[in-house]
């Protein structure tokens, strides 16, 4: 087995496009070495890395953040079980959060979001003139997980 790759098996073996390889490493994510004619090679480590920056990305946390976290692996050795769990711990309330956003979503695919829009005939959150507004752009209601209007 080889103890470097080049930036498509990387890339291939993550699941990832060679250009997310190349962003990850600009954002300082992910290390390279450059060859003799100044191609990448990632060591096979990269591969934990990778998948650990695509599932913190899925649970919402930011390129800084896992910057972060990131940061608190071991540079001397291959990140191990311990060094994952140690980072992952924290994580349980984040998908909690997420969970719950996700069910309001689903429950309220059919009704008023918050938008300000007044089309919907029986909307349960009633926003006379466009009250929402005063709260910013956007889902306001939504946002806030609101149920009812202020």
């Amino acid at each position: 087995m080889k103890d470097v790759l080049t930036i498509g098996e990387a890339a291939a073996r993550c699941g990832v496009a060679t250009s997310a390889l190349r962003f990850y490493e600009e954002q300082r994510l992910i290390h390279s070495q450059r060859n003799d004619a100044g191609h990448r090679r990632y060591p096979r480590a990269v591969i934990r890395r990778v998948t650990f920056i695509v599932f913190a990305q899925k649970i919402g946390l930011s390129l800084e953040e896992i910057r972060a976290e990131l940061a608190k692996l071991p540079d001397n050795r291959v990140p191990e079980r311990a060094d994952w769990a140690r980072l992952s711990s924290s994580w349980s309330r984040r998908i909690r959060e997420r969970i719950a956003e996700l069910e309001r979503l689903q429950l309220g695919l059919t009704e008023c979001i918050g938008c300000g829009c007044l089309s919907l005939d029986r909307c349960r959150f009633a926003n006379p003139g466009d009250k929402a507004a005063r709260r910013g752009a956007g889902p306001r209601y939504w946002m806030t997980g609101a149920t009812t209007m202020p």
